[in-house]
């Protein structure tokens, strides 16, 4: 049971008289008694005309999926089952991260009719966003007093990462393409694949020139490359503590969602098969056997729940995570964070387990602040506070010299620059033919 306003301006109107007005005690206390009777009798009246609150259909409708940043329509469907004309303010239960603007909406609904609530949802976090229950509160026709309940409502969508760095793919498939032979440009290197024959023209690589072709043309004919296709390219993404470190208000983790998406959409557009892999202590999300638009799809909807674990990550397994996809060479990336030698230990030490066979690229996020830091000199606490910086800097650099010596190509990049400069890592291991 609910009560309103009115209700309490009510009493205190009635007792108005009293205070002003009463003479001796006794006959007081006999009209409070009076005043306060009439009042439980008109809030039992009220209550008893309301609509039975219970007695209420609810239905909802809503998308079962939509990406970070896009609005979100929610719409619940409120239908009177019950025999009197309902009055009803009706609170839709939706979690804060979902990003309801309004919670209660007013509305009146004749017997056996149906009305709808339009809730347009801003979501603020990936994930899975629900809503379980929504309160119907029922009023009688003097809005005095109110029958309530709780309804069961259920509703869920899913937030998918936003793949904000989509912006940076039509420019790296432009390139990809020139790689393919689509334009007029040569590849070498080793494990380039032969494409076809042209007409040599001012500037080839005296190199690619077919002599037996040329023999038998009597004109100079080179041959074109392009890189090989069908080949693995496997992304391990660290979900451990360091990836739940914000950097430019969004997580590690978010960032390596991003670059991860635009090298699986650049890699599955060159004919390269993408794998991916969430992990900390155990494997979080898995991404295998899909190509084209289906695997973005997936790799969206995989990582869509995934959010840091404050827990180390397990690095000695990542070895036995890349033989379950192949036994054969590939490009293994490793999405993590390479600040300092004690957050890196356990992955300097995995390192050299997995270079002997695959061509590793390490991809970790700097921090922009850090360096703003260092050139911060105006005073003796910004003094300190810029040699931290700069040793923070000194220590990021020793751990990415290390993992050159050990065989691994090491990239670092602010959060809005990193998923372009690993797609054009992996542009470069194309056009070099290591890939």
């Amino acid at each position: 049971m609910a009560i309103s306003g009115i209700y309490v301006g009510l009493l205190l109107v009635g007792m108005l008289p009293i205070m002003l007005f009463g003479t001796s005690p006794s006959s007081a206390f006999g009209m409070l008694g009076l005043v306060v009777g009439i009042w439980l009798l008109l809030g039992a009246v009220d209550w008893l005309l309301a609509a039975p609150a219970r007695k209420v259909a609810l239905e909802r409708d809503l998308p079962a999926r939509s990406r970070l940043g896009e609005a979100v329509t929610s719409t619940l469907y409120v239908t009177n089952l019950g025999p009197r004309h309902l009055r009803a303010v009706v609170r839709d239960g939706w979690e804060p991260s979902a990003g309801a603007p309004r919670m209660r909406e007013k509305l009146s609904i004749p017997v056996r009719e149906r009305r709808s609530i339009h809730t347009v949802l801003q979501p603020w976090r990936r994930g899975d966003r629900r809503s379980e229950f929504a309160v119907v509160r029922s009023w009688g026709p003097m809005h005095l007093t109110a029958r309530q309940a709780v309804l069961r409502a259920p509703g869920r969508v899913r937030i998918l990462p936003p793949f904000n760095a989509r912006k940076h793919l039509p420019s790296r498939i432009a390139r990809l393409r020139e790689l393919d032979g689509q334009t007029t440009l040569q590849v070498r290197g080793q494990g380039t694949e032969f494409d076809s024959l042209r007409d040599y023209v001012r500037g080839d690589d005296v190199r690619s020139i077919d002599w037996r072709a040329t023999a038998r043309k009597q004109e100079l004919v080179v041959r074109t490359w392009r890189p090989e296709r069908d080949r693995r390219v496997i992304i391990v993404i660290d979900s451990g503590r360091t990836a739940a470190a914000r950097i430019e208000d969004e997580t590690r983790l978010d960032t390596a969602i991003e670059s991860a998406l635009l090298l699986a959409a650049l890699a599955t557009r060159a004919g390269d098969r993408v794998d991916l892999i969430a992990f900390d202590q155990r494997v979080r999300a898995r991404v295998q056997g899909f190509t084209g638009s289906v695997l973005l799809s997936q790799i969206t909807n995989a990582m869509a729940n995934v959010e840091p674990e404050l827990i180390e990550m397990n690095w000695q397994e990542v070895p036995r995570l890349v033989r379950e996809v192949t036994t054969h060479r590939a490009l293994v990336v490793l999405l993590s964070t390479a600040d300092n030698f004690g957050t890196s230990r356990g992955l300097l030490e995995m390192l050299p387990s997995i270079t002997h066979q695959h061509l590793v690229m390490v991809a970790s996020i700097t921090d922009p602040e850090t360096a703003e830091l260092a050139e911060q000199l105006s005073d003796r606490d910004e003094v300190m506070r810029a040699a931290a910086a700069e040793r923070a800097m000194f220590d990021a650099a020793q751990v990415r010299r290390t993992m050159t010596r050990l065989g691994a190509d090491a990239i670092t990049a602010t959060p809005y620059e990193l998923p372009p400069r690993v797609a054009d890592r992996y542009l470069e291991l194309k056009k070099a033919g290591r890939l």
